[in-house]
């Protein structure tokens, strides 16, 4: 490919994320004026001047205009990024807390209100509850590349939807209290799988958590694999 085709292939692409980007904007700023529901697909299509058919090309559905985030790749390559020392969950922490602090405020402002959206409209909350597994599915794909390990692996596939699980648990706690920093309790609830949630007993401190004797087997029934952090 020469050079020019490069340029011109290069060009195109940005066209086409500046025409995402306002579809995504104006929706934003509809669904805030009159409300998700009362807003239709050829509003946001009239207000980003395209076409009904062109805003389909871009997004499936009304509710993938809010579902999409642009800065998943970005999160996946900081998070590969990260030095091969670094534990997994520490690398994960360290990939959002470097992508969001290069994130412009106007998209920090859109995440945040994609956020509230998808927690508060029981559609969104469906379909964000709908494609958990697919997103369990792209954390453990990331984790077995890191790890060398296979996507399937039981401890990886573990791992993945904990990691979902104190995200989305981060999420709703912001919900009920909107003054909370995002980005920092979903820092919090990371550091607690780092840490191996050590919970104690706030009437008797002492009381120390339950010692397990190790597992010979794991749920695969072969020997289980060294930890992942």
């Amino acid at each position: 490919m020469s050079q020019d085709e490069q340029r011109r292939m290069g060009l195109r692409e940005r066209k086409k994320m500046r025409t995402r980007v306002a579809i995504q904007q104006h929706a934003l700023r509809l669904f805030r004026e009159q409300g998700y529901q009362e807003t239709t697909v050829e509003q946001i299509a009239e207000a980003a001047e395209v076409s009904p058919s062109t805003f389909f090309r871009y997004f499936p559905t009304k509710e993938d205009v809010v579902l999409s985030d642009e800065t998943d790749p970005e999160i996946i390559a900081a998070f590969h990024a990260q030095p091969p020392e670094v534990n997994v969950v520490r690398a994960l922490r360290n990939a959002f807390a470097t992508v969001f602090a290069t994130l412009p405020k106007d998209e920090q402002e859109a995440m945040f209100e994609r956020g509230r959206l998808i927690f508060t409209i029981p559609e969104l909350r469906a379909r964000f509850l709908d494609n958990l597994a697919q997103s369990i599915q792209m954390v453990a794909g990331a984790v077995a590349e890191r790890t060398h390990r296979d996507s399937a692996d039981f401890m990886v596939r573990t791992l993945a939807g904990a990691l979902m699980g104190v995200g989305m648990s981060a999420g709703f706690m912001w919900m009920e209290n909107p003054e909370m920093d995002l980005m920092a309790a979903l820092d919090e609830a990371f550091s607690y799988i780092e840490s191996g949630f050590p919970l104690t007993n706030r009437r008797n401190p002492h009381v120390s958590r339950p010692h397990l004797p190790p597992r010979r087997r794991c749920a695969s029934y072969s020997p289980c694999p060294t930890p992942l952090f």
